[in-house]
């Protein structure tokens, strides 16, 4: 693992890289949610299982983040957090010969699917696949703010992560959700997982089911 930082477009990629031994070809970019950063617990638990399968890693933090060590992102700076995204899968272009795969948990997760639902049918795809952990369906108890109008512009393949205990959306919801989706999806069900995912008795292996149900997907 190593630092990185890319300041030739803006905004800027700042992160850690985890380089395979061997390697698939293939990348993954990971970033956060709102509260975090690229330094959590479930960040560095993912990354570690996909370089471990061969993928090179970047766990990157989103621009907000970069910004404000602290504090949830400002509604004004979304596009921003997005761009960026954006501009980690290009620098991971740069990198890899194969294929580049997108993944967040919970708002970084909602900005790569934004950001793919923006791209016109037209235009080539700006990540191979999207790797979705404890997508934020809706705000806790605040079961009728959908964060689905999106859904049905978004044409890149997507594997979500969901816990049962998720107060974000229940599995039922999510399931509901996915139907708006024409791409290809697949949801991964956590039984006994907050929003978290880790949070669940027996999550030590979470992981590496995480990498299984990925693998067996994008295949």
């Amino acid at each position: 693992m190593e630092t990185f930082f890319d300041n030739s477009a803006q905004p800027a990629v700042r992160g850690f890289l985890h380089q395979p031994a061997p390697g698939n070809s293939d990348a993954l970019v990971l970033t956060h949610g709102a509260g975090a950063n690229c330094q959590s617990k479930l960040m560095i638990a993912v990354a570690n299982a996909f370089a471990a399968s061969g993928f090179t890693v970047l766990r990157c933090d989103l621009p907000f983040r970069q910004q404000r060590p602290h504090g949830p992102p400002l509604p004004g700076g979304t596009a921003n957090d997005r761009e960026g995204l954006r501009r980690a899968v290009e620098a991971m272009k740069k990198i890899v010969p194969g294929h580049v795969f997108l993944g967040g948990h919970s708002y970084g997760g909602r900005q790569a699917t934004m950001m793919a639902a923006e791209d016109k049918p037209e235009d080539a795809q700006v990540a191979a696949g999207l790797l979705l952990l404890s997508y934020p369906l809706h705000p806790p108890r605040k079961a009728d703010q959908l964060r689905t109008a999106h859904f049905p512009q978004l044409r890149t393949p997507a594997l979500f992560v969901h816990g049962s205990r998720d107060p974000f959306g229940s599995l039922d919801e999510m399931k509901s959700a996915l139907q708006l989706i024409p791409a290809a999806k697949m949801l991964l069900e956590v039984a006994g997982a907050g929003h978290e995912l880790l949070s669940a008795k027996g999550a030590g292996d979470l992981p590496e089911q995480i990498m299984e149900a990925f693998s067996k997907f994008f295949s």
